[in-house]
């Protein structure tokens, strides 16, 4: 029987929380911000088959659900600071399904 494979163009959507910087306006940055997701989620996701090159998918089926989560677990360690904390992480499998994941504890600054 032959293996039924498919991709996906997945939408990433992240939501932080803070207060905004009182001379920028803003929580963070989003050339910051841009330059954190294309490390930790464009760089190892694009164009890759997620079963077999992007870890932990060679062990975990890759559903949005736990794409969101990995997404979360790569992004908390930079987005976790005394100002800023990552809020939500949104991943859309088409354009009116999707999932959003919060994170199971607060995070740790």
């Amino acid at each position: 029987m032959a293996a039924n494979h498919h991709g996906h163009n997945y939408v990433v959507e992240v939501s932080l929380r803070g207060e905004p910087d009182p001379v920028t306006g803003m929580v963070l940055d989003l050339k910051e911000l841009k330059e954190i997701l294309n490390r930790q989620v464009v760089a190892p996701y694009d164009h890759r088959f997620l079963n077999y090159e992007v870890p932990p998918f060679d062990r975990v089926i890759p559903t949005a659900e736990n794409i969101a989560r990995d997404i979360w677990q790569r992004l908390e360690p930079e987005l976790c600071n005394e100002t800023t904390r990552l809020h939500s992480v949104r991943v859309y499998e088409t354009a009116d399904l999707y999932v959003d994941y919060f994170g199971e504890e607060p995070c740790s600054a």
